[in-house]
């Protein structure tokens, strides 16, 4: 498989990198034999970015990787995961905390669950708006020096943040939404990216599904939280998914499905961005890995565009209450 480098300072992974969080949390029961299968899959096939946070399942999908890494070659697998998400015993969500010794302490017990001596990435999820990134960032760059952690990264914040942290220690990479609904990243956070030789990996490539041809049921059931998006509700889902039709009658003509049109447009944005593919089962998978196989020329990213135009989603990614706190929506300024 191709393989891109997160930046000019971090690790050489996958041009794919699979995204773990739904085998354990978030969008509904998942079954266990068929993640670790998944995963097997995954590194057998070339794969070899796994990104997780140590909240998803609150632990849990750090101890599934975990039994998967038993079997598997941790040398040639970069870990990345995510810190700092406040959650309670029913599932709900506190807030972050990224002080310094809440990040040793979240490190070290990252470590336990995944069964192994190093984090390859390591990124707090949010801004903490109670802590300098400076701070963060210096606690990150000790661990780096004590060799518990290889790479910083970040998550979801602005190019203010960006450059801040950066000046602290290098970061290896933004994790962030990115895809044919989600573009924002466009107009400032990836130039400021570009500029300092920061990779991207992003997520939400398939806008949490709504884009890949295999969207059939209500998320009101069993613990998905795309019950709470406005992007899937009422008549913004109507609108959405009449894009996610046009996005399909594009793929049909070039032979290829919609999520794979979709993956493969994230990828053609640049050899600095890994898109990460929340794959939860082996035939999902499959069908991710043949994106790496569509060639995008200038007819067919004319369709694409034709097909959804920037900022034709109709909703918000997040819920209000959800984005008030994320320092990448913040205006410019």
């Amino acid at each position: 498989m191709e393989q891109r480098r997160l930046g000019s300072t971090g690790p050489l992974v996958s041009a794919l990198g699979l995204g773990c969080m739904g085998m354990s949390d978030l969008y509904g029961p998942a079954d266990r034999a068929e993640g670790l299968a998944t995963i097997a899959m995954a590194v057998e096939r070339g794969m070899t970015l796994l990104d997780t946070g140590d909240f998803y399942g609150m632990g849990h999908n750090e101890m599934l990787i975990g039994e998967a890494l038993r079997s598997l070659p941790r040398e040639s697998l970069a870990i990345s995961v995510k810190f700092g998400a406040l959650r309670g015993p029913d599932g709900e969500w506190n807030g972050y905390d990224s002080r310094p010794a809440a990040i040793r302490n979240f490190v070290a017990y990252s470590l336990r669950r995944l069964g192994t001596d190093y984090i390859d990435i390591y990124r707090p999820a949010r801004l903490d708006p109670d802590v300098p990134i400076e701070e963060s960032v210096g606690a990150m760059a000790e661990l780096v020096k004590q060799g518990h952690i290889r790479h910083i990264g970040l998550s979801e914040v602005g190019a203010a943040t960006i450059r801040r942290a950066h000046a602290v220690h290098p970061i290896s990479d933004l994790q962030i939404e990115y895809s044919l609904l989600s573009r924002g990243i466009e107009e400032d956070i990836l130039p400021t990216c570009r500029e300092l030789g920061i990779g991207v990996t992003a997520y939400g490539v398939l806008s949490r599904g709504l884009i890949s041809g295999h969207w059939s049921k209500n998320p009101n059931a069993g613990g998905d939280f795309r019950a709470f998006s406005p992007r899937f509700q009422g008549e913004n889902l109507d609108r959405n998914l009449a894009l996610a039709e046009a996005l399909g009658r594009v793929a049909e003509a070039r032979g290829v499905t919609p999520a794979q049109i979709a993956i493969a447009w994230v990828a053609s944005r640049g050899s600095d961005i890994v898109p990460l593919v929340g794959a939860r089962r082996r035939d999902r998978l499959e069908e991710a890995l043949g994106a790496l196989s569509v060639a995008l020329d200038e007819a067919a990213l004319a369709a694409i565009e034709a097909a959804i135009p920037p900022g034709a989603a109709a909703g918000a990614r997040y819920p209000e209450a959800q984005l008030a706190h994320m320092d990448s929506e913040r205006p410019r300024g």
